[in-house]
């Protein structure tokens, strides 16, 4: 049995040595055989690296040429984008001169009509000769127009006739008209007629209808011949109490009301004050005579608010002090209603005034902003009704209000005057009692 496991183990032996030198030839022959093929795929791909590099680098140097080709073509564009920007510019320009052209040639043509010159802008390749001569048939104009020029014609009078004779034109602003009938400066009649003016300056019409020199010129300076110029009128009082309305009359009756209220506070006042040193010096001179007790006989003729101080005074005078102080404090504040009387309504009305003066204010451009709605701005006479009323308002308030407040506060100052008077006489005709009683 141990002789067959050795053999076995031997045969094993024998079998495994075999085998392996098999698998070392065999292993042999396939690393010969990778080697070989390693070689030949490292050639193969130092061939094609070597390929690939040249392509690149061809292909470099083509897309170099491309790129600089097509900077060169981006410079050319920008150059050929200039040159149409250029070019556009200068047919813009062009075509914007000839539509200024055609413009000023229109302007021209509607200038230079009024004074018969007419103007061709049917040619629209000779616009640059036709625009000359525009220009030289103006300045041909304005010399004429800034002359003084004299030419027949007639003009209307102030009757309404009319009167043929010589006008004499000073540019296109003014005019003088010489007749046998009247002679004077021109003013715009409408329709492109003449009216003697109103302020007639004959002898002007004559010096520059000769070209004399005079110091002095009346003339009357228009726009235009189209519209009727009114005559010069001297405004009147009752033109400027029309144009304030219904409220410039009532701010007039306030104002004439506030006036006649100062006269009347004024004849109180007087009378009031009018006596007080005179009524001191009777009462003083009885009781420093020592006839105190003839003081208030001696004054009971005497009217107005200091007498009664005075007599209210002298009734309590033998009291004590504090007593006859408080009634002639009670005396003093009893005529201050007289005193008073009218000084605050004065004073309201001067407050009133400029408030109603701004009503009118408002009134007025209500009226305007509402014929402009209807009539538009075209006619300024539409508008100055209501800016008169607007304006003439506010005058009125003003001339009410200054002069009355001015005055009621002169007039309450002169009554406090007046009643600290009183009250210094009574106190003064008090102490000089008891100075005497003592």
């Amino acid at each position: 049995m141990k002789k067959l496991n050795l053999l076995l183990i031997t045969l094993l032996f024998l079998f495994t040595n075999l085998v392996a030198d098999e698998l070392s030839d065999a292993y042999k022959k396939e690393y010969t055989f990778l080697k070989a093929q390693k070689s030949e795929l490292q050639s193969r791909l130092d061939k094609e690296m070597k390929q690939n590099a040249a392509e690149i680098s061809k292909a470099k140097s083509k897309v170099d040429a491309l790129q600089n080709r097509y900077v060169a073509l981006s410079e050319e564009q920008k150059a050929k984008e200039l040159q149409i920007e250029e070019s556009t510019k200068i047919l813009t320009d062009k075509n914007s001169n000839k539509d200024m052209l055609s413009n000023v040639i229109m302007q021209a043509k509607l200038a230079l009509t009024e004074y018969n010159v007419s103007v061709d802008d049917s040619n629209q390749e000779k616009q640059e000769e036709v625009l000359r001569k525009a220009f030289s048939d103006a300045a041909q104009v304005y010399n004429i127009l800034s002359s003084v020029r004299t030419m027949p014609g007639e003009f209307y009078l102030q009757d309404g006739t009319t009167a043929k004779g010589q006008i004499v034109k000073v540019g296109n602003i003014a005019a003088y008209g010489i007749s046998a009938k009247a002679s004077g400066a021109l003013a715009p009649a409408g329709n492109g007629d003449y009216k003697l003016w109103n302020n007639l300056s004959q002898n002007d019409a004559k010096a520059m209808s000769t070209g004399a020199k005079t110091k002095d010129i009346n003339i009357f300076v228009y726009e235009n011949l189209d519209k009727e110029v009114d005559y010069e009128t001297e405004k009147t009082l009752d033109d400027v109490l029309r144009a304030g309305g219904t409220i410039g009359y009532i701010i007039l009756a306030l104002g004439g009301l506030g006036i006649f209220l100062v006269l009347l506070r004024v004849l109180f006042l007087f009378k009031a004050g009018s006596n007080v040193n005179k009524i001191t010096n009777v009462v003083i001179e009885k009781v420093e005579s020592g006839k105190g007790d003839e003081a208030l006989e001696a004054v009971k003729h005497f009217e107005g608010s200091t007498a009664r101080v005075i007599k209210a005074t002298l009734r309590s005078i033998d009291k004590d002090r504090d007593h006859v102080e408080d009634i002639v404090m009670e005396s003093i504040l009893n005529e201050s209603t007289s005193l008073d009387r009218f000084g605050s309504f004065i004073l309201v009305i001067a407050a009133v005034g400029p408030l109603l003066g701004l009503l009118g204010t408002v009134t007025g451009m209500i009226a305007t902003f509402d014929v402009i709605t209807t009539h538009g701005t075209g006619d300024p006479k539409l508008l100055s009704g209501g800016i008169s009323e607007a304006l003439v308002t506010t005058e009125f308030g003003l001339i009410v209000a200054i002069p009355l407040l001015l005055l009621g506060n002169l007039l309450g100052g002169w009554a406090q005057n007046i009643k600290d008077s009183m009250e210094q006489s009574a106190l003064h005709i008090v102490n000089l009692f008891e100075k005497n009683r003592a």
